[in-house]
């Protein structure tokens, strides 16, 4: 029995870059996705130069571990190649990628990853996560200084620490190898689904749709619904344990699918290497991506910083939340002056009296008191004159105020 794959790769621009810098390949045996970085005039080409470098280790080995020797190279030979590529073209300077690359030998699989790109395998209903994010947030949760809730929408929640590029000459590659099964899904994205698709969703994917070309088809069409700003790119694998040996052809998509061209923002200034690498969480237009080197020293530096930034939107809220109170309680302060510079006459225990404020009130709080009361009873007054002091009589002033009392004390010696 042959154990064989069937599989498919699908990559989107997104719904904010102009222009994909994913790169995806679905082959005989070698599956993967890189996500690049550097500007328009980088990330698509650092992507596409890594996969058409990485491809050609798509071909069977004697072993797993073979093949994992094998990828190790093809992964720090695309690093040469890439930083040879800037040397010849410095408006490329700052460009890099993520790999995340599964290559199948038989009934195991041998995998290299770099960057914040994931492999994920489904097997016998269960979804795990089998790469480790090369990010600052990921290296704080390993060390225990935050939760894997607080990473979720920590600020430097995408700064990566690892990529292939001119940033790094030995860049650190994870490597291993597993057992893979008939039965086995084998699921490789760029963080534009990751970050936007949640692992709830990813399982149920996987769990229910069968074909791999469909399931790919769903995901990617799940973080579009979710906003995704940022390129995305599935490759789904399906480990079939059939008699059936036909192979399909392999399928590249993203920047690799195109025609290689060094061309773009030629005349921008070449970014300072290396500062942050950033990919977006949020659907609004991206910020310039750099690089930083992972160090102890760095780490310890962006900490210090994120404490920093934590105090300092402490002390902004606090000064805004002041700031509120204060314009309340002054705007209630002038309110009230203003109520009490008016007046109106009314009835006060079966007399006649002049008010100081406004018959409206607020909650169980008057807003109004006895100014002035008189010795006029109401009893005496007529009528009309009775019904309208005790709906209240409007003042403009408190010599106003007086001549109606003036007025309604002429009215009850009538």
């Amino acid at each position: 029995m042959v154990v064989i794959s069937k599989s498919a790769a699908l990559s989107h621009v997104g719904k904010i870059r102009a222009n994909n810098q994913d790169s995806g390949y679905a082959g005989t045996h070698l599956f993967m996705v890189a996500d690049g970085m550097g500007g328009h005039a980088g990330g698509d080409v650092a992507s596409a130069i890594a996969l058409q470098h990485i491809i050609q280790v798509d071909r069977e080995f004697d072993s797993a571990q073979d093949a994992e020797a094998a990828l190790h190279k093809a992964l720090s030979d695309a690093n040469v190649k890439l930083a040879e590529t800037v040397y010849d073209h410095p408006e490329l300077t700052g460009m890099g990628t993520t790999v995340s690359a599964v290559l199948r030998v038989g009934r195991e699989v041998a995998i290299a990853h770099i960057g914040d790109s994931r492999i994920y395998l489904f097997r016998d209903g269960e979804l795990s996560q089998i790469t480790v994010d090369h990010t600052f947030v990921q290296r704080l949760v390993d060390s225990g200084r935050i939760t894997q809730e607080e990473a979720a929408v920590h600020p430097r929640r995408s700064v990566l620490m690892r990529v292939l590029g001119d940033v790094d000459a030995t860049p650190d590659i994870d490597t291993m190898v597993l057992t893979t099964l008939p039965g086995d899904r084998w699921m490789i994205c760029s963080d534009g689904l990751s970050s936007y698709v949640s692992e709830e969703k990813i399982l149920a994917t996987l769990a229910n749709v069968p074909q791999a070309r469909d399931a790919a088809s769903r995901l990617v069409r799940e973080s579009l619904d979710n906003g995704a700003p940022d390129n995305v790119t599935v490759v789904v694998v399906n480990i079939d344990g059939s008699d059936d040996s036909a192979s399909q052809p392999p399928s590249i998509v993203g920047s690799a699918a195109l025609p290689l061209t060094y061309e773009g923002e030629i005349n921008r200034a070449a970014p300072r290497l290396p500062t942050l690498l950033l990919h977006p969480l949020k659907a609004t237009k991206p910020d310039p991506t750099h690089f930083e080197p992972e160090s102890e020293e760095y780490l310890d530096e962006l900490i210090d910083e994120d404490r920093r930034r934590a105090r300092r939107r402490r002390v902004t809220w606090l000064t805004m939340v002041l700031l509120a109170i204060a314009a309340i309680v002054t705007g209630i302060a002038l309110a009230y002056n203003w109520t009490q510079s008016q007046y109106y006459v009314g009835a006060a225990e079966g007399r006649v009296a002049i008010f100081q404020g406004v018959q409206q009130g607020v909650g169980p709080i008057s807003l109004s008191h006895v100014y002035e009361p008189t010795e006029i009873w109401l009893d005496d007054l007529p009528y009309y004159t009775r019904t309208s002091v005790e709906a209240t009589i409007n003042a403009r002033n408190l010599d106003d105020a007086r001549a109606i009392i003036e007025r309604i004390d002429n009215a009850a010696q009538r």
